[in-house]
């Protein structure tokens, strides 16, 4: 029923009937955003500063923070706007589909051109320095579905296909879909569309849809977080299903999602790995406190930042994490701790590591604050330099759950 059949990857950028699931006036038209405003006199600017303020944000998110998180918002409002004046300008120029381009690899940081055309190679590079200066919200949905690889994986398939899939899994119950249920109602509660019954529904039904699909995978903790802003983004189910399947599929290591979390546990392992290379103050310090990174980095890597870092900050991330691979994990992790390594160094008590992370990551509102330090004070990782700790760590960690196994199963005889 789900059988294979190729179409053009640009019929996925033409106007299709597919429902819109929900809208902001902030997401869609950039340049109408407006500015976070406050009133105070000058007497009362101290405690102004320190006053609580709520807004809501791009993406439907009630933000709470004070003024100077105000004032980096409009500050980051304006560089949208003014960022998507130069992506405007680009469509006009080259074209509205110009994201659709050979592919070109990256290798040891050595571009390899796979096409002699010297525009795609312009295109190419151009394509990059522009997404690490953030997508316009209106262009999000066309260019990750370009970029990350899912609209050629949704073009191997008929139309039809998730529409089928979504009936098929109609009616069924699965250990998966009932920790989908369960997890349904705890999905970002304080957004007013996923804490609506259309939202959970849209939610369920990409969410079961993939457990089915992907059986292996079925569904794990996290992957509720990383769909929902998936649909915010992608604004229709099927997008929002294909950015899941490449994301699963191509971008992440593989196994990070299974009833093992194999892949995460190697994750884990090559991070703290790399923050003994990037940060050894950092590493040194926290080891001889005790503190386990992954007490941290593990809900960083199983929801990609999105339980972490505010909305558009975590957006900004994806849009190089999908253009670019799952490296960039790692390089905004390392970036977190290095950013407040002063402060790191000079506590004694892991609560405190804990603390300083979670305050630090809930207030970076500004992307280009922590992806300046993710590229620029971190310095170059390549992805075969990855890969190969990758394959190191992971034959250390199939061993550890070989040895778990076997004791769950001397004590099961036992009993």
């Amino acid at each position: 029923m789900f059988g294979t059949q190729t179409r053009d990857v640009a019929d996925d950028f033409n106007p299709r009937r597919r429902r819109t699931l929900w809208n902001t006036p902030t997401a869609s038209m950039p340049a109408t955003t407006h500015t976070i405003r406050y009133n105070t006199g000058k007497k009362s600017l101290f405690n102004a500063r320190l006053m609580s303020v709520k807004f809501e944000d791009l993406y439907g998110f009630m933000v709470e923070g004070n003024v100077d998180d105000v004032n980096v918002l409009n500050e980051v409002r304006e560089r949208i706007r003014e960022h998507g004046r130069v992506w405007w300008a680009l469509e006009a120029n080259k074209g509205s589909n110009w994201y659709l381009q050979p592919k070109i690899s990256s290798n040891e940081g050595v571009i390899s051109v796979t096409s002699l055309k010297l525009s795609v190679l312009t295109n190419t590079i151009t394509l990059r320095r522009l997404i690490r200066k953030g997508v316009p919200p209106m262009l999000r949905p066309k260019v990750w579905l370009s970029v990350s690889g899912a609209a050629k994986k949704r073009s191997t398939v008929p139309e039809t296909y998730y529409d089928e899939l979504i009936r098929a899994t109609e009616g069924k119950t699965t250990p998966a879909t009932r920790q989908i249920d369960h997890d349904l109602p705890r999905t970002f509660p304080c957004h007013p569309w996923l804490n609506s019954e259309e939202g959970q529904a849209s939610l369920r039904r990409v969410l079961v849809g993939y457990s089915f699909r992907d059986s292996e995978v079925g569904y794990c903790q996290g992957l509720n977080y990383v769909a929902a802003l998936l649909l915010l983004v992608m604004k229709t189910e099927e997008d929002a299903f294909w950015m899941l399947a490449v994301l699963l599929e191509n971008v992440l290591v593989s196994d990070c999602y299974t009833d093992t979390l194999s892949g995460c546990h190697v994750e884990q392992r090559v991070f703290k790995d790399l923050l003994a290379k990037k940060c050894p103050r950092i590493a040194a310090h926290l080891e001889a406190m005790g503190f386990d990174v992954s007490l941290v980095a593990t809900e960083w890597f199983l929801c990609l930042f999105s339980k972490s870092l505010p909305s558009e900050t975590t957006l900004r991330v994806w849009d190089v994490l999908f253009n670019e691979g799952a490296k960039v994990l790692f390089h905004v992790a390392l970036a977190i701790f290095k950013m407040r390594e002063d402060d790191l160094l000079r506590i004694q008590h892991i609560g405190d590591v804990i603390d300083i992370l979670q305050t630090t990551t809930h207030h970076l509102y500004d992307p280009d604050e922590l992806l300046t330090f993710a590229f620029d004070k971190i310095g170059s990782m390549t992805t075969n330099t990855i890969t190969k700790e990758r394959k190191k760590q992971e034959t250390v960690v199939m061993a550890e759950l070989d040895q778990r196994i076997r004791r769950l199963s001397t004590l099961k005889m036992d009993g």
